[in-house]
């Protein structure tokens, strides 16, 4: 186990949970990654869940992992004004070429999994991402 920290709204998190790599999430969700090639060894903080963006807002941190059956711009724009460390399209819903464009320029980790959303979840729980805050 590893202890790090995150910042959210300038305060200070602390996890105690396994250190997980968007190549790990990648393996353990059998996601497609269509954007982050290059930042596959990029460290994740937590995860969370929403297909609200109003909570992404409210609740994510800095460097955690998104993930969400929405697929509009809106999630990516949302990700990256809160500095979410990925974003992990469930469903195997696929995203328009706008969508995987912008998440490109923003140079934001963006990946997709046949899985549902709850399946996913626990997938990535039960192999050490924690939800930052309890609140997603």
């Amino acid at each position: 186990m590893h202890l790090w920290s995150t910042f959210r709204d300038d305060q200070l998190y602390t996890l105690d949970s396994e250190i997980m790599k968007i190549s790990e999430i990648r393996d353990i969700l059998k996601a497609k990654v269509l954007v982050g090639e290059d930042q596959l060894d990029t460290i994740i903080v937590g995860g969370g869940a929403s297909d609200l963006m109003d909570d992404v807002l409210a609740a994510a941190a800095k460097g955690c992992a998104l993930l969400t059956g929405v697929t509009t711009e809106h999630v990516i724009q949302t990700a990256k004004i809160v500095g979410v460390g990925a974003v992990i399209i469930v469903r195997g819903k696929k995203p328009s070429a706008e969508v995987v464009e912008l998440a490109r320029s923003y140079n934001l980790p963006l990946l997709l999994t046949d899985y549902s959303l709850f399946v996913s979840c626990g997938r990535l729980y039960m192999n050490g991402i924690r939800g930052l805050d309890g609140s997603w």
